[in-house]
Formats: C-alpha cells, structure tokens, sequence
C-alpha cells in the first residue's frame, strides 16, 4: 500500500514513534547494522570513538550476525567503537550458559576486532553489599565515554526495556532489580525449569537510556505485535516502560511486518486514508467490524460500516446488503468436513480438490507432537476417508525431555533388564553412565550424546504411539532428525542443504499431492521457522519435477495462536467426541505432560491450549452468524508455484 502526504499525516495521528518496518527480521537488521556502520565509518574519518549501547536475547542476534558479515566480508573496523551492554542476570557467573557476558562474546565480541577493554557487560558476580556502588561506577564510565551514541533496545511482552519493569521510575538509573514474574516466565526457556531463572538482574536504568542521543527498538514476530501498539499508539506510561520512549527526541522502533500487525496502519489501514480493497482487504474489513460491533455478518447495516470508517466500500457495493452476503458465502464456503476434498463432487467454491479422490498426504511435523496438537482432528480424518496419510517428524526433540522424565525410563530399562536377567552389559553400562552424568549435571549443561539420543528415542516411541493411535501404518512414519537442531542447546544452527536434501528425498519418495506444514511465519528464531524454511528451500528445489504440479500445500499454526479470521481459507469443523478424540491423542506424549519444558508465559499444558485455540476459532465463525461448532482447525494454502 503506497501512502501518500495525507495518509502519513494521519498514520502520524496514531503513531506516537517513527517506526520503520520491513518484511523480514533480517532485513529490518541490515538496515540498522548500516546505520551503525555510517556512523562508525564518519567518526573514523575525524579519528572519534562510537559509542554503542548493546541489547541482549533472541531480538538483535540478527544485526549482530549482519555486523559481523561487514566486519569478515566488507572490513568494517570497530576499532573505534565502545560498547556498554543494558543488563546481566544477578547472580549468574560470565561463563554461564544463560550469561549476557557469554552470549556478546559468542554473538559479537569475539568475531570483530573490538580492543579488549572497549566493552563493558554489568558483572553478575559483585557481592551483593557492593553492587550500588558497582553500578554507579558503571554509570560514571558511559559519562566518561561520552555518552552512548545510538541505543539498541528489545522490548518484553510487558513492555520492559532492558530490564527496566512496569513501574519502573524514568528518573532510574543503573541498579539491581527484581525481574517480574511474566519476564522470568518468557527467559524460562533458557533454563533447565522455572526454578532456575535468576529472580534479579543488574539494568542500566531508564533515565540512563534516555540520555542515548539515539535510540532503535527492535522488535520481531506476533508476539510482540500487541506490546508494539500500546507502546507506539498508547499513553505514554510507566506501566509500559517502552511507551515512555514517545518523550525522547530521537527514537524508532526498526520492526517487522508481523511485529506491525497490530498497528492500526495494519489491522484498520481504512482509518489511516485511501485504501485499496482487495478481496483480502474486504474480508480483513468486515470481518473486524462484524467482531467490534458484536453482530453476525448478515446483521451489519450501512450506518455499521459509515461509522467506522468504511464509508469507501459500501460506495463501491451500493449497499451493506450487497457485501455482507458477499463475505458471507465466502467465509461459509471455507468450512469442510473433507479436508483432502469431497470424492465426487464438483464443488468449484470447496478449499481443496475433489480428484484424485485418494490423495497422498505429508504431514510435517517440526517436532514429535505438533502434527497432533496443531492439526489431530484433520490428521484422524484424514486417515478416516481413505487418504495415504505419512508424517514427517522433521526434529528429534529431545531437548523437550527432562532429566527426570528420562531418569524413569532409564530406571525401566535397567530393571526390565534385572527383572528377566538379560545379560546385556553393554546397554546397562550405557544407562548407568547416563544415570551418572545426571547426577553431576549442573543447571542447562549440555547434555551428552548418549542422553539425548535416549531422550530422542522417548520421543520417538511416543510419535509411533500416536500413529498407532490414528491408523498409520509404520511405514508411513519418517523420522528426519534434521541436522540443524542437533545442537543440544536451545540454540540451533543454521539451515543447511543437508537439512534440504533431507527433505527433497522424501517429497520425491512420496510423490504428494498434499502437504501440510507448520506456518510459524512469525517466529524467525524458532524451531517452527527453520522448519518452515527447510520445506520452503525443498520446494523452490523441486517445483518443475512433474509430480509437484499436482501438489497443494497447507499452512497450520503452533499450539499458541491461530490465523486471523480473514486468513483462514479452510476450517475443518470438530464435534465434541472429535475433540475428545484428539485430546487423548496428545495425552500419548507424556513427556511433554504436566511439566512443560520452555513453555513460556504460557502456564496451560499443550492439549488446553490446543482445545482453546480450536474452541476460539469456533466461536469466531459463529459470532459471524456461520454455523457453531465445537471446535475448528484452520488452514492457509501456500502457493509456491
């Protein structure tokens, strides 16, 4: 959408901060490692220093890596740059898997030719009666530097910046506080469990970042979406701590385009001036306002859409009559019981094809249960009407085992051995050597070969089950373990053409004519996105070979959130006992039960979340005066061809 004088003037009206966006997380991190870089370029060039201020987290490991790539490929030189970092866990050691200290070396320091003594990361080892006087020497450094020069902030689902919490004072400097419970919640994935995760942490303050002559927020993925709209277009508050960002005279939020979603320039483009109504945009239209006025579809009138902003689009249709049966058909010709296609009927408006009536079926699952939780209902069902249905657990998923769930099937297989007397030396000295690594393990170590590749087979076994559990036979289960997962640590490599060929192999092995894929387009750090990408590279690679002219691929969400209503291009409706069904399906995975490992802010067990997200899209359908439901899985197609 190209915006023109007026539409900027009233994007402005609702956007307290410049914020730029750009397709992707990685581009939106190139454009600021260029600005870093011209500004490191022109202060050489008069012999002055750069002072950078550093963020930690997921959030700018990309403009690292881009910093990086112009330091190896491009000589950028850092040789005049000094960096202060915004915070550290307290109390945590620097070599620590967890520690801020370890991550900018292994993310930057270590890869560029800073002078050592040129940065500085808050220490998580000053006894606790000196930290005060600690961070106010760190303070008293970024003065004698000269200040910082441009800031780097992530932003926290509440809104914390650094770790400057809700509440926190814009007077604040430098200090040690107490992490709010939602933000230790959101770094327990870093940790072996919740019990782990420091519950204080040294931060620069925010009267401290506010002396930065520039800021840049960065912020990725859906999830941040929310948080992104009340700091940009909200009050300026210190229960937002981001908000307050609205009063420095120099800040932009750098964000991609699931980051903006929220955003009213994207969820209600008409408020902002002209817009241009696709058929997509027109449902996006109805469908927003049919939910805001609490009405059916059918239901809306034209005084509905005059008052909201919508005044275009019934000019265009004449009347409310007109669009809202339009939308409506549309949005009721989404809804199938048949997800591979109805046999025999020529239906033209039907999300899938009728032919061939029996179609070979890939299901993609990035780990051992999201084939279940995301998508069980249209899984059985698929199987039920006589379709080739294979899976294709794409990781091990072992780091999703814990230590004590492994240590219990350890303790079978020893007494299971004992029990029958099996003399199978070699594989109790394996087991007792797990047990023993186990009890000297200390927090998130790594753990050994041998542990993970037990806690993959756990996992495994429990995927097998749950293929039991619907029907398919052996044969159609595949078992990838791609090669970018099998680091042990949350953090994973890089795709690669091994992970490609991988895949490649299979699409030519079984030749489907429908795929179904994890589409976690909004999470560019996760297992689900590199996933994503692996199967996107696979297809790019086979898309001329003849049986791929023939293939339709679908897109389903993770267990925490759905496509927009307006997205949705199939829902496959579930009965209650199809509900039950499914439930009990994802019970099979026991490992993942009760305690959930990295589960986030999230506190509900993967089957409860699943059952909410299906039971909300259901509700969603009927608010809009379509059919009600008891629960609904949604698909959007991808076209790759």
């Amino acid at each position: 959408m190209t915006l023109n004088h007026q539409e900027i003037e009233l994007i402005d009206s609702f956007e307290q901060i410049a914020v730029d966006i750009h397709p992707t997380a990685k581009e939106g991190s190139r454009a600021v490692a260029q600005e870093i870089a011209a500004l490191i370029k022109s202060r050489q060039a008069t012999n002055q220093k750069v002072v950078l201020g550093l963020a930690t987290g997921s959030t700018p490991k990309y403009l690292y890596a881009e910093l990086i790539r112009l330091h190896k490929e491009e000589g950028l030189s850092f040789k005049n740059v000094v960096t202060f970092n915004l915070d550290e866990y307290y109390p945590i050691e620097p070599d620590a898997l967890q520690s801020y200290n370890r991550f900018m070396r292994e993310q930057l320091l270590n890869h560029i030719d800073i002078p050592e003594g040129n940065y500085f990361i808050p220490d998580g080892t000053v006894p606790k009666e000196k930290v005060k006087e600690y961070c106010a020497d760190y303070e008293r450094r970024v003065e004698e530097a000269g200040g910082i020069d441009i800031q780097i902030l992530g932003i926290g689902t509440n809104g914390h910046i650094g770790f400057n919490e809700p509440g926190s004072s814009l007077s604040s400097h430098t200090r040690l506080v107490t992490l709010d419970n939602s933000t230790r919640m959101a770094n327990a994935f870093e940790f072996a469990n919740m019990s782990q995760v420091p519950r204080l942490a040294i931060t620069m303050g925010l009267s401290t970042i506010f002396k930065a002559k520039r800021i840049v927020l960065l912020a990725w993925g859906t999830h941040k979406a929310k948080i992104v709209r009340r700091a940009v277009e909200g009050h300026s508050t210190d229960q937002v701590p981001a908000s307050l960002l609205q009063q420095h005279p120099d800040c932009k939020f750098v964000i991609d385009e699931q980051a903006a979603e929220e955003l009213t320039r994207f969820k209600e483009p008409w408020l902002t001036g002209d817009c241009e109504w696709t058929p997509k945009m027109r449902r996006k239209a109805v469908t927003s306002l049919a939910l805001k006025l609490n009405k059916p579809i059918l239901m809306l009138t034209d005084s509905d859409y005059n008052e909201n902003g919508l005044n275009d689009l019934i000019v265009q249709y004449g009347s409310a009559y007109e669009l809202n049966i339009e939308e409506f058909n549309g949005i009721r010709d989404t809804i199938t019981g048949w997800p591979g296609g109805k046999p025999g009927a020529q239906l033209p408006s039907h999300p899938e094809r009728s032919e061939p009536q029996h179609k070979r079926v890939i299901i993609f699952s990035p780990h051992p249960d999201d084939d279940i939780i995301s998508m069980g209902g249209t899984f059985i069902r698929l199987h039920e009407q006589g379709h080739d249905v294979h899976v294709a657990y794409q990781t091990s998923g072992n780091i999703a085992v814990t230590d004590e769930f492994l240590l219990r099937f350890i303790d079978f297989a020893v007494g299971f051995e004992g029990m029958f007397d099996i003399d199978r030396s070699k594989s109790s000295q394996i087991l007792e050597d797990a047990k023993a690594f186990l009890r000297v393990k200390k927090p998130s170590q790594k753990d050994t070969p041998e542990n993970r590749a037990i806690k993959g087979l756990i996992r495994r076994g429990e995927a097998k089950a749950t293929c039991r559990y619907v029907g398919i036979p052996e044969e159609n289960i595949h078992f990838q373990n791609l090669p970018f997962y099998e680091t042990g640590l949350v953090e994973k490599k890089p795709m690669s053409d091994a992970d490609v060929d991988i895949t490649v192999e299979l699409l030519r092995q079984v030749k489907p004519q429908q795929i179904f894929c994890a589409g976690d387009l909004a999470d560019p750090h996760g297992t689900h996105k590199v996933c994503l990408d692996v199967i996107f590279a696979a297809l790019e690679r086979l898309k001329h070979e003849d049986f791929m002219k023939d293939c339709w691929v679908w897109l389903y969400k993770g267990a925490w959130q759905e496509w927009n209503i307006h997205e949705i291009e199939m829902a496959v409706p579930m009965s209650p006992d199809q509900v039950l069904q499914k439930r009990l399906g994802i019970f099979i995975h026991q490992s993942q039960k009760d305690v959930i490992p990295f589960q986030g802010t999230d506190v509900r067990e993967f089957w409860q979340r699943a059952e909410d997200r299906n039971a909300n899209t259901a509700q969603m359908y009927d608010h809009l005066g379509l059919q009600q439901y008891a629960a609904m899985e949604a698909f959007v197609r991808y076209h790759f061809i």
